[in-house]
């Protein structure tokens, strides 16, 4: 299933917590779904699983975990690349580390970014002028590539689906140590 962790300091054994939104999952990709965020935090997961009126057939569910730092990574990694599927995971950040912030849809592909105490996306310094460079080459311009940087593609995409899904039930989720 899933190989050993590797423990690289203090920061690799933070307990942190976070959430996955799936806002949209064909039905019969919903236990595949469970089986894999299952096997990332050693536990087994039986979500409640609505219907998604943005987008018939479909289904989501909001999942809250707590785990090791880098779980809501682990998450993410599983579940990219499957056909049909859309979600989101935070990782709230801890004395060590930064939050974490993935959104993921079949068009666009993974999003990642790193999010402070309060939410905000963190955009580092390298990446910032990287996007004044592009822009001054007349490849794009700075609002777009900072648009980029902060997900707005992704925002866009998913929500649709975030507003369909407003008032569902969340379930709290513990990684098995």
């Amino acid at each position: 299933m899933y190989g050993p962790r590797m423990m690289l300091g203090p920061e690799a054994t933070s307990s942190t917590r976070g959430v996955l939104y799936v806002h949209s999952a064909p039905s019969a990709l919903c236990p595949h779904i469970e089986w894999a965020v299952g096997g990332v935090l050693g536990a087994a997961v039986n979500p409640s699983w609505i219907p998604q009126p943005a987008q018939s057939g479909t289904y989501r569910t909001e999942l809250s975990w707590s785990g090791d730092s880098g779980s809501g990574a682990a998450i993410a990694s599983a579940l990219r690349g499957w056909n049909h599927l859309r979600f989101e995971v935070t990782e709230d950040p801890t004395a060590t580390t930064e939050g974490q912030r993935y959104s993921y849809t079949p068009d666009l592909g993974v999003f990642h970014a790193m999010t402070g105490v309060h939410g905000d996306i963190l955009i580092p310094e390298d990446r910032l002028k990287a996007a004044v460079v592009k822009a001054a080459l007349g490849d794009t311009t700075l609002l777009v590539e900072i648009d980029k940087l902060l997900g707005k593609p992704w925002d866009d995409e998913l929500e649709t689906f975030r507003h369909a899904g407003e008032g569902a039930p969340v379930r709290w989720l513990h990684q098995v140590v």
